[in-house]
């Protein structure tokens, strides 16, 4: 198979064509950048990509990390893409010059991330964790902290983790029982145990660094007495050595997919000597780790589409050399078989991959786009800009994670047999990307908080400027002939969106919460259906201004542009029109899964 895991022009056509990420750079916080500059940063993107991680994918996954005695040995690239991540400035590439970082707009940091992970998705979660975990002790800890930390993180050679999750309190963080014991010496002593805790142990670093919640002893129950603390594999000793920090890694799991990154349960505390350094303040820590998980759940939105467009390219070309059987209108068994791509039902498959990857490419850049205008502006536009990226983030996480998994099997369904084996790529990913709906909150998690909070965030002003953003594409696009009916469509569904959420709302307020939010999965599934509609109709209104100049188009890119406008009418005909049913589903009131006993589930 070919090495085609993403596609560049679609790349530049989202940053330049659809949401101008060149304009960034009139502002003076982004002023020492160019279009230029973010050229070169794609180009060598894709060339650690191709060489360094493409390379090695399966056999990271044929050979996962084994736990030897108390560390865990991972593959030898994961310490050479570390090393070249600092050198080249990719974990510190979105922190401000002053911290030693470049600066660079979130939505051309995308571009990296996306390559990598498209690439070798195990290889570049090293690298995420690290540039968030690190950006978490920027913004709260203190200097010292930042002193002792983020210079070796940028650098490569420690990694950064967040280790939330408990055996006894998953998705339910107000269970957290990890116990954080207050000195005389200025730290904390830390005892409890995590699971699920990705890079948390390996030999591809020196060091990690566990930004990690626990209670401090005698804190209020619930979320509010939930506190940030750094707990390193390794703590830096009295003569500046690293001396082990009793963290010990107790069991390594064994995965589905994802197998390049190891998942570990950590226990802390054992000898009664891991030293915890708080951060921040008492008691506010699951405030502070939302900065972290939220931007996590951006980066596995990301993650997913960019597995989908590794499988969409392996599936395509694919297509394009099998041969077999005729076209419908071919009677004669002596003529030669023709590409499968030939086939419609094989082109359909293709447009829903398609669909699904550049959509939520487009969704996500729209929210990296909203984040750094929220760092240039100030007053009700930061404001503004801060709250769309926020409401977004659950649908911009879930979206891309859910229908990865449906691209990725129509991947695998065009390769028939050969796609079910390991001879081709397709199987990984397939499993690779299914972890995506699960970890960072899962489905159902993101659909509570995009229903049962974002909503009605701020009386429901989050809302309000997410209708006008769509509403202000729908007028763009109005005043094409080519989209006016496509605009109607989605201007249609915006206003049943409305209805829908009002109806729930409604429910919500007869004080009869759990009916409410008993389909606020389906709900989310509604609205991300709407979202990329939006983003497929922002799409099409640049796509139509590059074809009021055909003549002077290339025919590469008039091909694109012409693809372009094929998916996006796929979107509108096949996808869109699912949200009817959901709308049926959530405008009902008979609260079934409320009702149902646990009992009805037995034999």
């Amino acid at each position: 198979m070919g090495k085609k895991f993403v596609s560049e022009r679609n790349l530049k056509f989202l940053l330049y064509e659809v949401f101008d990420a060149a304009s960034l750079t009139q502002y003076p916080y982004y002023a020492d950048h160019s279009r230029g500059m973010f050229d070169m940063v794609l180009g060598t993107a894709m060339r650690i990509g191709t060489n360094m991680l493409y390379p090695c994918l399966g056999e990271m996954d044929k050979i996962p990390p084994e736990l030897v005695g108390d560390h865990v040995k991972v593959h030898p690239v994961v310490k050479t893409f570390m090393r070249e991540c600092g050198e080249g400035g990719w974990i510190s590439a979105i922190a401000p010059m002053e911290r030693g970082g470049q600066q660079i707009p979130g939505i051309v940091n995308l571009v990296p991330n996306y390559i990598f992970a498209a690439a070798n998705y195990s290889a570049s979660v090293y690298l995420l964790l690290t540039t968030e975990a690190a950006h978490l002790i920027e913004s709260f800890g203190s200097e010292e902290m930042r002193e002792n930390y983020i210079p070796k993180m940028y650098s490569g050679e420690w990694q950064g983790t967040m280790a939330l999750t408990e055996p006894q309190a998953g998705t339910s963080l107000a269970d957290i029982a990890a116990l954080a014991e207050p000195t005389s010496e200025g730290y904390y002593k830390i005892k409890g145990q995590k699971i699920f805790i990705s890079a948390s142990d390996h030999d591809g670093v020196e060091n990690v660094v566990n930004l990690m919640l626990a209670r401090i002893k005698g804190s209020p129950v619930g979320v509010r007495g939930i506190s940030l603390f750094v707990v390193p594999k390794k703590r830096v000793g009295e003569n500046g050595d690293l001396v082990f920090n009793d963290v010990n890694v107790t069991g390594l799991y064994h995965k589905l997919g994802y197998r390049g990154c190891p998942i570990n349960q950590l226990s802390m505390g054992e000898s009664d000597d891991c030293h915890g350094y708080l951060v921040g303040e008492p008691n506010k820590g699951l405030s502070y780790m939302f900065q972290m998980m939220n931007a996590a759940r951006l980066a596995i939105g990301l993650g997913a589409t960019a597995i989908a467009s590794a499988a969409y390219y392996a599936s395509l070309e694919y297509s394009q050399e099998r041969l077999q059987g005729r076209r419908m209108t071919e009677k004669d068994p002596a003529t030669p078989q023709v590409p499968i791509i030939d086939h419609a039902d094989v082109k359909r498959m293709l447009l829903f991959q398609r669909a699904v990857v550049d959509g939520s490419l487009s969704l996500i850049a729209q929210c990296y786009k909203y984040g750094d205008l929220a760092i240039v502006l100030t007053g009700d536009e930061k404001e503004k800009y801060a709250l769309l990226q926020d409401f977004l983030t659950p649908v911009a996480k879930s979206y891309p994670s859910e229908m990865s998994i449906l691209s990725v099997s129509q991947g695998l369904q065009i390769l028939g047999g050969y796609g079910y084996c390991d001879e081709f790529p397709l199987e990984q990913y397939y499993r690779d990307t299914r972890i995506h709906p699960i970890h960072e909150g899962t489905t159902g998690i993101q659909g509570i908080t995009l229903l049962g909070r974002n909503i009605t965030m701020k009386d429901g002003f989050a809302f309000r400027l997410f209708l006008e953003e769509v509403q202000e594409t729908v007028r763009a696009a109005d005043a094409i002939d080519e989209l006016k009916p496509h605009a109607r469509e989605l201007e249609d569904d915006l206003e049943k969106l409305q209805e829908v959420t009002s109806h729930l709302l409604n429910i919500a307020r007869e004080g009869n919460r759990e009916v409410f939010l008993a389909d606020a999965t389906l709900y989310l599934e509604l609205f991300g259906i709407i979202t990329i509609a939006w983003q497929w109709l922002l799409q099409a209104v640049s796509v139509q201004k590059a074809l009021k100049n055909k003549d002077a188009l290339s025919e590469s890119d008039l091909n694109f542009y012409e693809g372009k406008m094929y998916t996006f009418r796929y979107f509108f005909g096949y996808e869109l029109p699912k949200t009817d049913g959901l709308m049926k589903r959530l405008l009902g009131t008979d609260g079934l899964t409320v009702e149902i006993k646990a009992d009805f589930f037995s034999d």
